[in-house]
């Protein structure tokens, strides 16, 4: 809860906003510990603004007062997921407002900004093929291309490809089993060259860094156990950086590459959302941004060297 009483505001203005925060809880049952604080954190803002503009008077404020906090927020470089969130806070205070105390709701034509999902950050094709393009020669070198190849071909989280089971894999028909967000089961195919390389780490190298340990962990570290997210994270950067690829690359990186690949290839947004395991669609259609966005940027690159 927000300690309202120590607040530089009116005495007026502190019991309003002590009301609004026990409303919060009490009748809206919003979570004390972390929501309320920051809804009752913004209106604590909004009503310091108003202070400052010589409004003392809760009902005083009108619309143009309003225009004008908002207007102060963009001067001040806000974020929009911060003006958002704080728009949402205002609107909700003065719809109590007008139900406690009839005033006039004057937030009811005030609209969110539109807040944009950030896009994902993705690897060209040639960064993939320069990421990928490992000579194996011992067990940890195999490991890995096993590792990246399957990756990449099968749109996997590192945390689904660090926990991969033997019994999780089909090497006859070329399927992979994972458990997703939610433990939510999904069956992928697996590309042919992943596949070939997966078969020969299983058979022929696998068994060479097992040591003494009983586990049916299909990728091992160098003590024999099972590869952790943070230990294949370390492989993939040092992999990027001796390849000289000039991108923060993270593992998620290879799967918003595959997604995005799949996408510009022709394959359907449906078949991606499967692929992938997103429950909703939605959360795929980002990479049609991310493909219009590519698009975009290789026909300005084609119109000035026309």
């Amino acid at each position: 809860m927000l300690d309202i009483k120590n607040i530089n505001i009116s005495n007026n203005y502190k019991n309003i906003l002590n009301d609004y925060q026990m409303y919060l809880i009490t009748i809206k049952h919003i979570d004390e510990k972390s929501s309320t604080y920051s809804y009752t954190d913004d209106i604590k803002n909004y009503l310091i603004f108003m202070e400052k503009c010589k409004i003392f008077d809760i009902s005083k404020i009108n619309e143009e007062d309003l225009i004008a906090y908002l207007k102060y927020l963009d001067d001040n470089n806000y974020e929009k997921t911060s003006v958002a969130r704080k728009i949402v806070s205002i609107k909700s205070f003065h719809s109590y407002l007008e139900t406690k105390y009839n005033i006039k709701n004057i937030s009811s034509k005030i609209s969110s900004p539109r807040v944009y999902r950030k896009l994902p950050e993705v690897l060209s094709i040639e960064e993939v093929d320069k990421l990928l393009d490992i000579n194996p020669s011992n067990a940890f070198e195999y490991r890995n291309k096993a590792m990246l190849e399957l990756m990449y071909s099968s749109g996997l989280r590192v945390s689904e490809l660090v926990s991969l089971r033997l019994t999780d894999i089909d090497l006859d028909n070329g399927y992979v089993r994972c458990f997703g967000k939610g433990k939510k089961e999904r069956v992928v195919p697996i590309g042919d060259y992943a596949l070939d390389y997966l078969k020969k780490y299983l058979e022929e190298y696998r068994p060479l860094l097992k040591k003494k340990y009983q586990t049916d962990s299909i990728f091992l570290n160098n003590h024999g156990k099972e590869m952790t997210r943070g230990g294949f994270f370390l492989i993939i950067k040092k992999i990027a950086n001796d390849k000289k690829i000039n991108k923060n690359i993270t593992p998620h990186m290879l799967r918003h590459s595959f997604a995005t690949h799949l996408l510009n290839n022709g394959a359907d947004l449906r078949t991606i959302q499967e692929m992938l395991g997103h429950s909703n669609i939605s959360t795929t259609q980002v990479y049609t941004n991310l493909t219009n966005d590519i698009l975009k940027e290789n026909y300005k690159l084609y119109e000035r060297r026309d």
